[in-house]
């Protein structure tokens, strides 16, 4: 099996031609095989919160299909960061992670846990755990500060998940306490974690990359070198799980 995180920049609120960016990582990581892709959170927007009630995107909007269409010419299952439209009018939008699969089909998990002050501008996701099945393993994502409860690898672990994939904003003054709890987590469950993090400032935040993978039973396999574009590219083969970083080049 061969999953990778897709260490992207953001355009704030910049769709299309974010859309653009995450096809060129989508082709990169097609010529290396790989199965699962993972972006940032809100990858798609930028992590741009006071804006999402005017961002929320539908999986099924026009400016996405490119990315459905690339699913299916690659036979990759793709899992983009985006806000999602309220499923009621008058309701605050969710941070999403919109997951678009090969057969040309989409799914949508909201976060499920917030960082203070998200909740002014998104809601709450409901699901304390989703679950998709890729080349055979049951694989959970995540969001960022769900990565913070332990509830959420819990239900994950649970439902079965041999890898839980997160797509994340973490600046460096949260780098070491987020990396620790995805080493704990691997630890803990023996699931493989992959963090999908920002490769340059977003809303605000300056991001620390180094989107990274850790092999079931807590191991840190490969780890991005700092900011910028690149892949993280983690495989399993009979030795086991192993990741190398690549640049991804415009």
């Amino acid at each position: 099996m061969r999953i990778a995180a897709a260490q992207t920049s953001s355009l704030p609120n910049e769709v299309a031609a974010n859309v653009r960016t995450h096809l060129r990582f989508v082709e990169a990581a097609a010529a290396t095989g790989v199965q699962v892709l993972v972006f940032p959170e809100l990858s798609l927007t930028g992590y741009e919160l006071a804006d999402i009630g005017h961002t929320a995107l539908d999986p099924n909007a026009p400016v996405l299909q490119p990315l459905c269409a690339a699913a299916t010419r690659y036979g990759m299952a793709l899992i983009v960061g985006a806000p999602t439209i309220a499923a009621e009018r008058g309701h605050k939008p969710g941070i999403g992670a919109f997951v678009f699969e090969p057969d040309g089909s989409h799914a949508v998990y909201c976060k499920r846990y917030l960082h203070p002050g998200e909740d002014d501008y998104a809601r709450a996701g409901c699901e304390d755990a989703h679950l998709r099945t890729w080349a055979g393993e049951p694989v959970a994502l995540a969001i960022c500060a769900d990565m913070a409860e332990p509830a959420h690898a819990d239900a994950a672990a649970r439902g079965g998940a041999s890898l839980y994939l997160a797509g994340v904003l973490i600046s460096e003054a949260g780098y070491a306490r987020d990396a620790a709890l995805a080493q704990q987590h691997a630890a803990r469950h023996g699931m493989g974690v992959l963090l999908a993090n920002h490769g340059a400032p977003s809303g605000g935040y300056a991001s620390a990359g180094r989107s990274a993978f850790w092999a079931p039973g807590g191991v840190l396999t490969g780890q991005t070198p700092s900011t910028g574009a690149w892949l993280l590219i983690a495989e399993r083969d009979s030795a086991g799980w192993s990741a190398r970083a690549e640049a991804v080049y415009p």
